[in-house]
């Protein structure tokens, strides 16, 4: 069985999601930009304040969720209280393989010679294979659908814009942004041409806590896909 980057159980911290509440929960903090109030949990989740404790902090010894401490907004110096607990996803990956497998290994020998190389010849066969593997993807779901295939936890803003919560090669991009926000860049504008839209939709945006890639809304009128 694989372990994680952070030296948790991986199938204890998983088995912590094997309830519906605690997924409710966590499926509310994972689609905040900024970490979660126990009360504004527990509304989102339909459960006493409590309840919701317990379980956010179950989640959190499993490796889930990290926690930080913050006053209310506009609260601060004498008569202000204790900072209270606020709940995040965690940047930590958990994961389970059985019988164990490393891709990850793999793929950080991938980027790492793609990062040494200075003639650009290995980092341009991989970006041409990112921009292929886009274009192959089965386009019946349209964009949303398959940015949600692929990990991305594509989300539409008021703007029309796409943003993609989730990078999904989120440690190799801690170490190696520029190739891995590359090869994401690479691989969304491959998924829209293969969709018959124009590649520039997407664009890089770096952001600390979703994926450097942003896919612009149309500026023709129509229905985002």
């Amino acid at each position: 069985m694989s372990t994680s980057p952070c030296g948790l159980d991986p199938l204890a911290g998983l088995s912590a999601l094997d309830d519906p509440v605690r997924q409710r929960l966590y499926q509310y903090i994972a689609s905040s930009d900024e970490p979660v109030a126990r009360e504004d949990a527990a509304a989102a989740a339909g459960i006493s304040r409590t309840l919701a404790a317990y379980h956010l902090d179950k989640l959190a010894k499993a490796g889930i969720l990290s926690v930080s401490y913050a006053r209310p907004a506009g609260r601060s110096g004498p008569g202000a209280g204790r900072p209270a607990k606020r709940y995040a996803r965690t940047r930590d990956e958990l994961s389970v393989s059985v019988p164990p497998r490393n891709y990850r290994l793999l793929a950080d020998l991938l980027v790492t010679a793609m990062a040494a190389d200075d003639a650009g010849t290995v980092r341009s066969a991989i970006s041409a294979a990112a921009r292929r593997a886009g274009r192959d993807v089965p386009a019946q779901r349209g964009i949303v659908g398959t940015l949600e295939d692929f990990g991305y936890e594509p989300v539409v803003n008021a703007a029309g814009d796409i943003e993609l919560r989730n990078c999904p090669f989120e440690q190799l991009a801690r170490q190696y942004t520029e190739a891995v926000c590359g090869l994401n860049l690479d691989l969304i504008q491959g998924m829209l041409e293969g969709a018959g839209e124009p590649p520039q939709r997407a664009a890089l945006t770096p952001c600390e806590r979703r994926c450097c890639v942003t896919v612009r809304a149309r500026r023709y009128r129509g229905r985002q896909r």
